[in-house]
This record gives C-alpha cells, sequence and structure tokens, in this order.
C-alpha cells in the first residue's frame, strides 16, 4: 500500500514539473520576438499560406500534423524537419515516413524568409505561424503566437517511434502520452478535433476493418456497420499497401465539430479517435464540443497555444537554422 502510494506521489510530482516547463518555456516566448528583427515574417507567411491553401485545402491539415509530430518528440524545435543520409531522422520512422505532408511548403516559407531577414526566423516559429494561418484560412480559429523558439540538433527516428500515437493507442495510453509532456485529458481531446480537417491513407485503418486483435476478417465491433461498410468499399482488402486515402471525418474539408458527431455516433476513424468516448471524462468534453462548437473553437485555440511551448529552445540554446533540413554545421 505504502509503495502504491508513494508510485501516485511520484506521478503527481512529475506531472507537476512537466505542467511547469510548459508554463516556464511559455514564459519565455513574446509575442512581439521578431517586431524589430523580422517584422516582414506576418505578410511574408500570410501570403505564402493563402497560396497553399487556394492550391489544396487539406494542406491546413498536413500543417497540423506536422506541428503535432514535431512538439511530441523533443518539444517544438523542428527536428522533424531534419535530413538524415542514413534514413535515421524522425521524418523516417514509421509514423512519419512517406505521410508528412508541407515539409516542402515550410521550406519555401524559410526561403522566403531567409531572402528578407537572412538568419533570424528559425524553422520551429515557421511551423507554428504557419499552421495557425492555414487553420485560420480554412474556417478554424486563430490563436495567439508566441515566438523565439530556436530549432533543435537531434533528429531520432527510434524517439518518434516512442513518442507518437499511433492510430490504435487506447484511453489510458493517450491520457500518459500527453500527460508526460504536461498536457490534460482536456487537451487529448480537443487536441484529437484537430482530425475534423484532412484525409490519412487507407494503412492506418486495415487492421480496424480486416485484422481487428490481429483476427484475419474481423472487423472492430465498435465501429457503425454502416461506415465500416463504407470504409470497405474506399479501402478494399486487396489494395496493395493501403494506398487510397480516406477522409477523417463527415465533413474533412471543413474545420468544424462534425469529428465529435461521428465520434458519438460509432464512425470515428481510427481506434484512437473512437477511444475518447470509453471515458466519461473525455466523453462530457466531447458533448460539449458538439452542443457548444464556439467553445471547441475557444478550447482548441487554448491546447495549440499549451502544445506549442512543448519543450521549446530559448536563448542560446539549439540555433537558428538557414536550411530547415539541416543543420548549421554537418
Amino acid at each position: 500500500m505504502k509503495s502504491s502510494v508513494s508510485m501516485r506521489r511520484c506521478i503527481c510530482i512529475v506531472g507537476f514539473v512537466l505542467a511547469a516547463c510548459v508554463i516556464s518555456s511559455r514564459a519565455q516566448l513574446s509575442e512581439s520576438f521578431y517586431s524589430n528583427t523580422c517584422p516582414q515574417i506576418f505578410p511574408v507567411v500570410q501570403g505564402m499560406v493563402d497560396q497553399f491553401v487556394a492550391a489544396d485545402r487539406s494542406i491546413a491539415g498536413g500543417f497540423l500534423r506536422l506541428q503535432f509530430h514535431d512538439c511530441f518528440v523533443r518539444g517544438c524545435e523542428a527536428s522533424v524537419l531534419l535530413r538524415s543520409p542514413i534514413r535515421a531522422a524522425e521524418m523516417d520512422a514509421p509514423p512519419n515516413a512517406g505521410s508528412l505532408r508541407g515539409v516542402d511548403e515550410i521550406d519555401r516559407v524559410k526561403a522566403a524568409l531567409e531572402q528578407v531577414c537572412p538568419g533570424v526566423v528559425s524553422c520551429a516559429d515557421i511551423i507554428t505561424l504557419v499552421t495557425r494561418d492555414a487553420v485560420a484560412a480554412v474556417g478554424g480559429p486563430s490563436w495567439q503566437v508566441l515566438f523565439g523558439r530556436r530549432d533543435g540538433l537531434v533528429s531520432s527516428a527510434i524517439e518518434a517511434n516512442l513518442n507518437l500515437a499511433t492510430p490504435a493507442d487506447p484511453f489510458p495510453v493517450l491520457v500518459q502520452r500527453f500527460g508526460r509532456l504536461g498536457l490534460s485529458v482536456q487537451d487529448l481531446v480537443v487536441l484529437s478535433g484537430a482530425h475534423t480537417f484532412g484525409r490519412s491513407h487507407c494503412i492506418r485503418v486495415m487492421g480496424r476493418l480486416y485484422n481487428f486483435l490481429g483476427l484475419p476478417g474481423l472487423t472492430d465491433p465498435t465501429m457503425d456497420p454502416t461506415f465500416a461498410g463504407t470504409l470497405k468499399i474506399m479501402c478494399p482488402s486487396n489494395q496493395p499497401q493501403g494506398t487510397n486515402v480516406v477522409p477523417l471525418d463527415s465533413t474533412s474539408d471543413t474545420f468544424d465539430t462534425a469529428y465529435f458527431s461521428d465520434l458519438l455516433a460509432n464512425r470515428g476513424l481510427f481506434g484512437s479517435d473512437s477511444t475518447l468516448v470509453s471515458n466519461p471524462t473525455s466523453l462530457a468534453i466531447i458533448n460539449e464540443a458538439v452542443l457548444q462548437p464556439e467553445a471547441f473553437f475557444r478550447n482548441f485555440s487554448a491546447s495549440m497555444v499549451r502544445m506549442g511551448s512543448i519543450g521549446v529552445l530559448t536563448g542560446s540554446a539549439g540555433e537558428v537554422r538557414l536550411n530547415c533540413g539541416r543543420r548549421n554545421q554537418g
């Protein structure tokens, strides 16, 4: 009994420290960080984001996923953009390989800013600002972006495998993944609402459709049967590597609360989506989002600010990369 109590105390202490680190990191960032050194950042980024969205609205979902996958590994320091000649970087890990979108667009924004403010704006700050502007451009909320992040020096495929959520993660695992970064169950559910926009490759849902729990031919019984049948048409079992794409929710080109309505109807695409209705606390947050869309928008904005402060490098830590794909030295 004593050991159990001690363990809970340790967990609480670790959670408190992580949350404190997030708050401390946020305090080191500033909305006016580039006011003197690169005031052009806002029109340059906004103009390019408008072009990207006009060409393909779904790129907003790509930017969101890119920021998530960056911040959940080593913090928000653009390590997800580093390339490795031996394919050992974060972008080479199975959760990212072949599916990260927005990398080339971030490189283009960086090149444009290097023309007007050479060596000033970090790739980490670019990811954060581009994501905010892209979400707002497709009808989603906007939020305050704080600046001053510097870019990391290390990118590891192994760390990405260990830290990124998978489409099959159950609720307790998701809570653990978010909690160790100082994010709450509210953040978990609200940020999962990013799946209101965009698409996924079929490979990430094939297990639920044809091999649930490793049993050939079994479909996840928690899925709405009509929904499962539609997915099977879009993702046939004989499809090589599940290369087709499917919408993340029923209104995948619109940033709204349809994702949460879909969850309540057992039409979540991933197991990690559907599992959110399995807990009373998360279920209450889902119901609030459905009944009060404006509250979801506010909460999503607040959670994006918190996520954007995870593990940031400031001051003399890291560097400001001249090219987002490689370190300045080596």
